[in-house]
């Protein structure tokens, strides 16, 4: 005889982990300190540690972990921390290469001395631009020049005069016009014209040509002397302003070497802006540009350079550590090619693009050079070319700063060519898992460069200890962003939201974003019921309007099940159809409802068909869990018989994919259902995947399933002993709704949790599943003996109608 089976559900203590305020020994969270360690990230922090400490190339991080996680916000406080022990990062500028202008040199520089060098050099030039033309308009200089000049007109004037003393003497005048020198023939020292030089005797005739030959040939060696004469003149005075400009520059500048003594090269840098300043004194003495040209941004191009000139004096300061009391730590929120490496600008001039080493712009490498540089890893691999460029530095390290555009040879515009900044930081990319393992996989560099994984927990456990770390981390939160403080009921109910979210009542989440969501919104509500602290109450609300402002499809859903258009019992007994359980994921939100699963039975060849499957509606997770049914069937009650049956399994009204092997445990037990006869209470439903062995596995989401049935039978109005079987290894991950709860004390429902097969089939049927005597049977009655024997009937079966087929063949 079958005997009564004893159902044991779990008790509600079992189905919620309540965290109690009286452990706290606050008031609110205010009385707690601020939380400046990662919390429950150990792994993730002994990594960060390790490749935040040690300084060889290649050994930068990647911080893995969902977003929201707290990563950035986490590595950044500990990166500000490590860097304000560490001495600042140096300046860097770049200043004109006065011998190739398009190749500027970079200046390495203590910190705070490139802005101080830049002003310095401003104020000099500025001097300079009044200080040159002073001393050129200097009555020393004057007389200087004048007297140099006046020995060219003195010497000059002696030699015509020479010329027409002795060209007088033969009767030959030497005359000045507009045109230059001329000869002419004088008779008593008067000019005779061209006629009366004709009627001269024919002896005095030539005796004056003859004259005015010489005379021709003395002036002519004269003019071949003056420009000689002339150039000598201009390197006197050449001379004389190179003399007046060094002294007027010399001083100014000679102390600006004392200043920068201790910088071999900013002084070598001062010495060739005195060389060039000398050698371009004529620019210092050149009037300003033509003001409507100023006014309309242009430099005529053959109006004097003014101002534009003096741009090649000025100190390019790209990276100002000045205000800094540590190493730099720079996050870069759009990492760009030119926010990364920096870009070279242009100025469109009369039509035509022109740069200097003015327009060199820094990017996040040079800011955080000497430091650390943080970056989101999905947006620097979206960036076109970012993150070569980025691979490419960190190999070289050295940031040399190329167009694009001249690097792709899409311009032809002449450009510069810096000179390359020694690179000196650690890179920390922060993005998802899949992507760094993407990157592992398919780049054969990153392994190179990003050798330290700090791997970030989504979870943390959940003990006394880590009740009051959480307690600080909601209390450092809420001061961060201007909360009220949180009372400990407050405190207490986040916490078990917290695990809820996590899925797992000995574990609670590690989402960051997912927390401060919250507790904005229980701020918001506190806030609205002018109460000075954030109450338990104030939670409840901020979560049941998280649930309620995504729950419509729901909702929707529910009402579909209410109206009776997706069939599902909730009461009765039916053969071979139980109430299978899922979840539906959108976005944040999940919610679990019933399916109805059938199985249907008849002779055949050991095939269970999967219906989902046939129509390709069957995930692959799914279809594994289905196939594994028919080992089971076969390995425990044929095991000397062919399996000789077709079943078909199907969830019912199911209109679109089906994946996962939750459901694997109640499509057994709508199998066994339909081959024992045995009916199946529909008051219950079932979730929990299956080995082959009958032994029940854990699955996910199983609060959302329980809840899922639970609304469906108590807006039924028929919550009167329904319930849901769940694997005896999801109880951990129990964090049940209230009235879940309250309902389960009530013993209006019941949570059974099953370790087999047989445990489940018992408390789904009323029948003990039975187990094996001494001599290998099952006990009579029992769902296992039915089984077995409907089995052999269609082994017995197939094998007659085999013989009786092979007797007709033969006949």
């Amino acid at each position: 005889m079958v005997t009564a089976v004893d159902t044991k559900c779990l008790p509600p203590e079992a189905l919620f982990r309540r965290c109690d305020p009286a452990e706290f020994k606050f008031n609110t969270s205010a009385e707690l300190e601020d939380l400046t360690e990662f919390v429950g990230q150990e792994r993730a922090l002994e990594a960060v540690r390790f490749g935040v400490g040690i300084r060889r190339q290649g050994f930068n991080l990647y911080l893995l972990g969902p977003a929201g996680t707290g990563k950035y916000a986490s590595v950044s406080a500990f990166l500000q921390k490590r860097a304000a022990q560490e001495p600042p990062a140096d300046d860097w500028c770049y200043i004109n290469n006065f011998d190739s202008p398009e190749t500027p040199h970079a200046l390495k520089l203590p910190p705070g001395r490139g802005v101080l060098l830049r002003d310095d050099v401003h104020r000099l030039i500025d001097h300079l631009r009044s200080a040159i033309p002073s001393a050129f308009e200097s009555e020393s200089y004057r007389a200087r020049k004048q007297v140099v000049e006046q020995e060219l007109k003195d010497r000059q004037e002696k030699a015509f005069e020479e010329i027409q003393r002795e060209a007088g003497e033969k009767d030959v005048a030497l005359l000045r016009t507009p045109t230059g020198w001329i000869l002419a023939p004088t008779r008593n020292r008067e000019v005779i014209s061209p006629e009366a030089f004709e009627q001269l005797p024919e002896p005095e005739h030539q005796r004056i040509e003859a004259a005015m030959s010489e005379t021709q040939q003395k002036l002519q060696a004269v003019l071949h002397q003056v420009p000689k004469w002339q150039q000598e003149v201009r390197e006197k005075i050449r001379a004389l302003n190179d003399e007046v400009a060094a002294f007027a520059v010399g001083h100014s500048i000679e102390d600006l070497r004392k200043k920068h003594a201790d910088l071999p090269e900013v002084v070598g840098f001062l010495d060739r802006i005195q060389q060039d300043v000398i050698a371009n004194v004529d620019e210092f003495l050149t009037p300003p540009d033509n003001p409507l040209a100023a006014l309309m941004g242009m430099f005529l191009p053959h109006a004097p350079k003014g101002p534009a000139f003096f741009r090649r004096y000025q100190v390019n300061v790209l990276v100002d550590h000045s205000a800094n009391h540590g190493a730099p730590v720079v996050y870069e929120d759009h990492p760009t090619y030119q926010n990364l490496v920096g870009e070279i600008e242009y100025i469109a001039q009369m039509g035509a693009l022109s740069t200097d080493f003015n327009l060199i712009r820094p990017g996040a490498l040079h800011r955080a050079n000497g430091g650390y540089l943080i970056l989101d890893a999905y947006k620097l691999l979206v960036q076109p070319y970012a993150w070569d460029a980025l691979k490419r530095v960190l190999q070289s390290s050295q940031i040399r700063i190329e167009s694009l555009g001249q690097m792709l040879s899409l311009v032809s515009t002449v450009s510069l060519e810096p000179e390359a900044i020694p690179l000196n930081v650690k890179v920390v990319l922060v993005g998802e898992r899949l992507l760094y393992y993407l990157l592992s996989s398919l780049d054969t560099e990153f392994g190179e460069l990003f050798k330290v994984a700090a791997d970030f927990e989504e979870r943390m456990e959940r003990n006394a200890d880590s009740h009051l770390l959480y307690a600080r981390l909601i209390g450092t939160i809420a001061r961060q962003d201007a909360l009220l403080p949180f009372d400990r009921g407050a405190v207490g109910r986040v916490i078990e939201q917290s695990s809820r979210l996590a899925g797992d009542a000995q574990k609670v989440l590690a989402h960051r974003r997912t927390l401060a969501d919250l507790l904005r919104e229980a701020d918001y509500w506190a806030r609205e019921a002018a109460r000075p602290a954030v109450t338990a109450e104030d939670v409840q609300r901020a979560i049941d309007a998280q649930i309620h402002r995504a729950d419509r499809l729901r909702d929707r859903l529910l009402e579909e099940f209410l109206h009776g258009t997706i069939l599902v019992d909730t009461q009765g007994e039916r053969v071979g159809q139980v109430n299978g359980l899922s979840v539906i994921q959108l976005a944040d939100f999940a919610f679990g409802h019933p399916s109805r699963i059938t199985a249907r039975i008849r002779l055949g060849r050991g095939e269970v068909i999967d219906i989902e499957r046939e129509v390709e509606l069957s995930g692959p997770i799914h279809s594994k869990g289905v196939l594994i049914l028919s080992g089971f069937l076969g390995a425990r009650y044929a095991p000397d018989h062919p399996l000789s049956l077709s079943a078909s399994l199907v969830f019912e009204q199911s209109y679109g994919a089906v994946e996962g092997d939750s459901a694997s445990s109640a499509e057994l037990y709508a199998l066994l259902s339909a081959l024992s006869g045995l009916p199946i209470q529909q008051s219950l439903a079932v979730t929990g995947s299956v080995n082959q062995h009958g032994q029940i596995q854990a699955i996910g989401g199983v609060n959302e399933k329980i809840e899922g049935f639970f609304d469906l039978c108590r807006n039924r109005g028929t919550l009167d002993g329904q319930g849901v079987l769940i694997p005896s290894s999801n109880i951990r991950h129990l964090m049940l709704r209230r009235d879940v709860v309250e309902a389960v004390q009530a013993g209006k429902f019941h949570v059974y949790a099953v370790e087999t097969i047989d445990q489940g089939i018992e408390i789904l049927t009323g029948i003990p599943a039975g187990e094996r005597d001494a001599s290998g049977r099952f006990p009579e009655g029992s769902v296992n003996q039915r089984v077995e024997t409907r089995l052999i009937e269609l082994a017995q079966k197939r094998l007659a109608a085999g013989r009786r087929i092979l007797t007709e063949t033969q006949l």
